[in-house]
């Protein structure tokens, strides 16, 4: 057996938080990096809402245009009364 095939990568260091970051394995939802969980991290929806675990693999750094359009989002569902 090849030990490089048994060898799994490593996860990326946990970035600061309230780091906007995007979870590609969930429609490209944008959330801000709220602290490690076992193997996975812990974001929450820009301007607040329930916390979600990922996989550190499946998360990129968020462009400005994903945290003003989830910034956005959030600020629209809030004047309908959706969120508080």
């Amino acid at each position: 057996m090849d030990a490089r095939a048994s060898h799994q990568e490593a996860p990326p260091d946990p970035p600061a938080p309230d780091t906007p970051l995007v979870d590609t394995s969930r429609n490209d939802r944008v959330g801000e990096f709220r602290g490690v969980a076992g193997a996975r991290w812990s974001l929450r929806p820009i301007g607040g809402g329930i916390e979600w675990e990922v996989d550190p693999r499946h998360v990129r750094p968020a462009l400005p245009m994903e945290q003003l359009r989830a910034r956005t989002a959030r600020a629209n569902a809030r004047s309908r009364g959706e969120v508080l």
